[in-house]
């Protein structure tokens, strides 16, 4: 009941909802918008690789990628490479040419995206590690709601109530969709900590090509 079983689409948020959906899941999109996905995003159409770091590792690995920690989007991209489903990352930038790869890597199975959600008790500005309960965002459900709309427009399968939703409301949000991530609480929280150009890539739609694929080795490369 809780993996929305039926359904080729499907969509839930955090820990809890990666756990529901990777059962069935052939391939599952991490989005995290503010700010993990869309600076793997930006990091890849550089020519970098990127490493996830979870929010409470100590030291990640040595390498040659860019390690990136985040309470969200990295974290959930380093527990949902044990599933042993494809895992990519999407934001607002790179929906469609992600929900393109997905279609494809995916087939006739059914497909999981993760809104990453925020936590609550994160401060930006201390010592990583510390972490509460889920906080549900706007700028997740959007971009979470971009990829589905995209997959829904290629015929990649029927969408549940709760991917349906969030496709409904990015397709309504439309041209104000810059605004309202430059507006929610993470926005305004991001650009209180001198990220605004973060905030300004993460609103833009469709603009990026780039699919970051994750690999066996935990790096995520363009795919």
């Amino acid at each position: 009941m809780f993996a929305q079983s039926g359904y080729g689409l499907r969509l839930d948020w955090g820990t809890e909802g990666l756990a529901a959906l990777s059962g069935d899941c052939r391939v599952l999109v991490v989005v995290d918008v503010l700010s993990f996905s869309t600076r793997v995003d930006l990091l890849l159409a550089e020519g970098r690789r990127v490493r996830p770091v979870r929010w409470a590792e100590p030291d990640p690995p040595p390498g040659d990628a860019v390690p990136l920690r985040s309470p969200n989007g990295a974290t959930l991209s380093a527990q949902a490479s044990a599933t042993g489903a494809h895992v990519l990352t999407a934001c607002l930038r790179n929906a469609a040419a992600v929900a393109r790869a997905v279609a494809q890597l995916a087939g006739e199975a059914p497909i999981g995206i993760v809104a990453g959600g925020e936590r609550w008790g994160v401060d930006l500005a201390a010592r990583p590690g510390a972490e509460g309960p889920l906080r549900p965002c706007a700028e997740d459900h959007l971009g979470a709601g971009a990829v589905v709309a995209a997959l829904l427009d290629l015929g990649a399968g029927d969408a549940s109530p709760e991917a349906s939703l969030a496709a409904l409301t990015f397709r309504a949000a439309g041209e104000r969709i810059g605004a309202l991530v430059a507006e929610c609480v993470s926005g305004r929280e991001l650009r209180a900590h001198g990220e605004r150009h973060v905030v300004k890539h993460a609103g833009a739609v469709g603009v990026s090509a780039v699919v970051p694929v994750l690999g066996g080795d935990g790096v995520y490369r363009h795919g």
